[in-house]
Order: C-alpha cells, then sequence, then structure tokens
C-alpha cells in the first residue's frame, strides 16, 4: 500500500513546507482537491453528505490545483502528486491537457490526474460550461486529453469535440495515470472502462470492499481484467495499522488521508501542528507497513 497525504483545505503559504515534510518521512503522494468558486448561495445538493450540504464553510482554501502542484514540485524531487479530485468538465479539454502536461513536465512526471464529473450546477453556469451530460463529456475529454498528451499530430470527429490535425506541445514524458472519482454505478463503470483506477469519496472499509468488487466486475467485463488498476481510498472506520491492513486485503492500493485530523487537530490548524501528524502518522502506520 501506499499513501497519499490530502492536503484540501490548507493555508496555501503552508504547501510547499508541508510537501517537503511529507516527502522527507515517507509519504508517496500529496492529493490536492478542486472548486474554483464558493457561491453565496448554493441550490445544488452535495452528494455526499447526508444533508446535501459541503463539508467546508465558504472562505476555505482552494488554490488552483497546477500552480500548487508546480510550486510543490520545485521544492521536491521524489513524492508525486494527485488531484483528488479535479473538476474535468468545468473546463475547457486544451487547457487542461496544456495544464497537466506542463505540469508532468517541470516534475519529471510526478503527476496523476484523479477527475470527477462534478456536482455544482452554479459553479458549471460561471465557467460557461454545460452541465447537463457532463459525464458523456467527460468520458469524450478523457479520449481528448490522452490524444493531446501524444505529443504527435493527432485529430479528433467526437459528439462535443471536433478538431483537424494538430499538436500540443510540451507533452508528457509518458502516459499520464488518470483515475476516476465517484462512488456512483456510473462513475464504477466510467473508471473501470476508461481510467487507470478509481478514487473513492470517504466510506467505510464493508462500502469500500462492495465498491472495489463491483469496479473489478466492470473491468473484467470490458476485459481489462489484468491491466494494472490504483484504489485511492480515504477509510471513515480504520484508523490504524490493522483496520489499513484490511483495506489492502479489499484491494485498496492507495490510501488517502488528512493526517493532522487523524490526531485531532482541526483542518485550519497551524503550520507545526500538520507538520507534526505528517510526521507521527508516518512513525505509527507507514513505516510499520513497510516493515518484512
Amino acid at each position: 500500500m501506499q499513501f497519499a497525504a490530502a492536503f484540501a483545505f490548507c493555508d496555501i503559504a503552508q504547501l510547499p513546507e508541508l510537501a517537503r515534510t511529507a516527502e522527507a518521512c515517507g509519504w508517496d503522494y500529496i492529493g490536492i482537491s478542486d472548486h474554483v468558486v464558493h457561491p453565496a448561495t448554493i441550490e445544488s445538493r452535495y452528494p455526499y453528505t447526508d444533508d446535501g450540504r459541503p463539508r467546508w464553510p465558504p472562505f476555505t482554501p482552494w488554490p488552483d490545483p497546477w500552480v500548487a502542484i508546480a510550486a510543490m514540485a520545485a521544492v521536491t524531487e521524489r513524492i508525486r502528486f494527485v488531484t483528488n479530485i479535479f473538476v474535468l468538465p468545468l473546463r475547457n479539454p486544451f487547457l487542461v491537457a496544456k495544464a497537466v502536461a506542463t505540469a508532468s513536465v517541470l516534475s519529471g512526471g510526478r503527476v496523476d490526474l484523479g477527475i470527477g464529473v462534478g456536482w455544482m450546477r452554479e459553479e458549471f453556469e460561471l465557467l460557461e460550461q454545460p452541465f447537463r451530460r457532463r459525464g458523456r463529456r467527460t468520458e469524450e475529454m478523457i479520449e481528448v486529453l490522452r490524444k493531446l498528451w501524444t505529443g504527435e499530430m493527432v485529430d479528433h470527429r467526437g459528439e462535443f469535440y471536433e478538431f483537424g490535425p494538430l499538436e500540443m506541445t510540451p507533452a508528457p514524458a509518458g502516459p499520464v495515470p488518470l483515475y476516476g472519482g465517484g462512488i456512483s454505478d456510473r462513475a464504477l463503470r466510467r473508471a473501470a472502462r476508461l481510467c487507470d483506477g478509481w478514487i473513492s469519496d470517504l466510506d467505510s472499509v464493508e462500502g469500500l470492499s462492495a465498491s472495489i468488487e463491483t469496479l473489478h466486475r466492470y473491468r473484467s467485463e470490458y476485459g481489462r481484467a489484468e491491466d494494472p488498476c490504483c484504489v485511492f481510498a480515504s477509510a471513515t472506520d480504520a484508523f490504524d495499522v490493522d483496520g489499513y491492513r484490511r483495506l489492502e486485503a479489499a484491494g485498496v492500493t492507495h490510501l488517502l488521508t488528512m493526517p493532522w485530523a487523524l490526531y485531532g487537530y482541526a483542518p485550519g490548524c497551524a503550520l507545526g501542528e500538520k507538520k507534526k501528524g505528517l510526521e507521527r502518522f508516518a512513525a505509527d502506520v507507514i513505516d510499520r507497513m513497510r516493515e518484512k
């Protein structure tokens, strides 16, 4: 199992130092979340809470993922970065391809793209992207991104996007790993068919086990059972080595967690407290999980 530290809701001034600390104490990944704006009134229902309200209040920091990743990559050498998740259909695919490719090249290929279809209609309207059929559009965008990242002259004729021969430089040195987010059946099918893995929302070990079983069943249906498949998971009821070993046995390949929260520190806690959380989790869990 590999370990990803979720940097959601952090003061952006803390990110470079947190990245250095995470790398130094053995974390494998840093997870960066995504929203562009937070309207004063949100009528859209958030799909991951019982009451439909977001887990964060207004004025929570949401840095641009690619600027944040570039800043952290500049002060690290080994640790990888994954978006958790990036709302793909909220954007133009050419601009996404350019940003991801540039970040990948500058970081030495340390960028993974986790994508979701989004839930906030208000945000789509502000960014002038259609909210309806965003799932189908996301699927075509994945095809477009992978074409553009080849570094070759490519064209495309699809339902939503059409362009003649063109190339985009710089191109990543190799394929950018791409993971599908979401817990609906449609999201699991999309991840199984088109992606290199899946990123969960918060769920129990039992719930994650069931979703992973479904994911692999769909991958078999699509003839992809033998292809590598990463699963990034965040558990609501696993907080120690024994719990994480249960997740690993269920098929979780990457644990995604906010370590300082596990030790009683609030999301807005001071830099020193976050660093202590990273270091303590590394000693309590990562080092022990890697013992032979």
